[in-house]
């Protein structure tokens, strides 16, 4: 048992589940700010577009088609918006890369390149 409980406090301190963890608080947070993004800013502007069309009332015999034409509206608007902050995110991430210093060669690649350029003057 003792083995176990030091196996499972050695995953949980690990910086990926930390990192995970985080990502998880941070996605619910986000969604808030997503889902108010699409219901306050996205729906009432397809809205004056479309006129005002309210889809959910839209049905054949029993099947609500309206209510499923609208969570595919909703689950495109919000895919759009994660597409957005996930591109502006790595475009972020790509400044700082390029920022960061390039590692230092390995002296065994160090080595080789001597090696051969001078074999190359000879």
């Amino acid at each position: 048992m003792k083995k176990f409980i030091e196996e499972f406090k050695a995953f949980a301190i690990k910086g990926n589940v930390l990192d995970m963890a985080i990502g998880v608080i941070i996605g619910g947070a986000f969604t808030s700010i997503v889902n108010s993004l699409v219901a306050d800013v996205f729906t009432p502007i397809i809205s004056m577009i479309t006129g005002g069309i309210d889809f959910s009332n839209w049905h054949l015999g029993h099947i609500m088609i309206g209510n499923f034409l609208n969570a595919v509206i909703s689950f495109i608007l919000v895919a759009f918006c994660v597409f957005l902050f996930v591109k502006a995110v790595n475009k972020f991430t790509k400044k700082k890369e390029a920022a960061a210093p390039a590692p230092a060669p390995a002296p065994e690649v160090v080595l080789l390149e001597e090696i051969r350029d001078l074999l190359k003057n000879k």
